[in-house]
């Protein structure tokens, strides 16, 4: 394992992966990528390295949307979430791989009415995920990098049937198969590129019914300016589409349609800690609560 003592963070560092939490209420989701990438996720470190990484996510919806229109009812989902990361990357092999478990916690908060729930929320610990990225692709000299990932959604986090989709667990099984192509434009100029595949299990027991779910996809890509060695911002494009839902064997027809932007700044204040600063809303929303506010931050301790 490298010193810490001794540890200086390649230029493109800029790891983590801010999970998005898929909530569908009858005919109006809100969904976006099941894990959705930051700027420099797909960038491997050497073999021995561990990273801590703790999130905060805060974002407010006042909007839902139904085949492209607003829902003239009142609307309100406020989340606020947190996310406790560990990666530990080893060479397989010749392949770098980061095997790593997410924890997510945290609350849900409906406060409006909307279709059968009343406002409610629900606080506490959210499935975790596992899983690992394998590099395929692993080229410093000519910087471009791919990076092959599969997740599983454990359900055993805190879930209450009778609250439906305001939960921070899902009561399902969830895969989530991700696959990345990274490359230096310039020198100070990266662009990440990837494609995402997830697959659902049933939920047994959604406010009394049986919830399905078709597979979903995701297309994410970022833009990284760097600064410095230690800092750099970058401009991130998000669209998901796909995962049609069935309640109690009725279609919902909630296909779901959402692009959005996000703005990042990161900076390393020490050698082995790295500062991230988010912001960025919902572009357009086919069906679902439309993210009007999205702020994130995170802090990543290199060990």
């Amino acid at each position: 394992m490298r010193s810490t003592s001794k540890y200086t963070p390649p230029k493109s560092l800029a790891l983590g992966s801010t999970l998005i939490l898929a909530m569908s209420i009858f005919s109006v989701p809100t969904q976006a990528a099941e894990i959705a990438t930051d700027p420099g996720d797909y960038t491997p470190l050497p073999a021995g390295v561990n990273l801590g990484i703790l999130y905060g996510q805060y974002a407010t919806r006042d909007a839902a949307y139904a085949d492209g229109n607003k829902v003239p009812a009142e609307a309100g989902l406020d989340t606020t979430i947190g996310l406790a990361r560990f990666v530990h990357y080893m060479d397989i092999g010749g392949i770098i791989v980061d095997p790593q478990i997410i924890v997510p916690f945290g609350k849900v908060e409906l406060t409006e009415p909307f279709g059968p729930l009343q406002p409610t929320s629900e606080s506490g610990i959210g499935d975790p995920i596992i899983g690992a990225t394998a590099w395929v692709l692993n080229n410093p000299d000519d910087q471009q990098w791919v990076g092959l990932s599969a997740f599983a959604s454990v359900p055993v986090g805190q879930y209450d049937e009778a609250k439906g989709p305001v939960n921070i667990g899902e009561n399902r099984w969830k895969g989530i198969f991700q696959a990345a192509y990274v490359k230096h434009l310039s020198p100070s100029v990266v662009l990440d590129l990837i494609a995402e595949y997830s697959v659902y299990g049933d939920n047994d027991d959604f406010l009394g019914f049986k919830r399905e779910q078709e597979d979903a996809q995701s297309l994410q890509s970022h833009l990284r300016y760097l600064l410095s060695k230690q800092s750099h911002v970058a401009l991130s494009y998000y669209h998901s589409f796909g995962g049609e839902t069935t309640v109690g064997g009725q279609k919902q027809d909630d296909r779901v349609n959402t692009n959005r932007w996000q703005a990042t700044y990161a900076t390393f204040v020490d050698p082995t800690v790295q500062l991230q600063f988010q912001a960025g809303q919902d572009i357009d929303v086919e069906n679902g609560f439309k993210e009007d506010t999205r702020v994130n931050l995170r802090i990543l301790k290199v060990f």
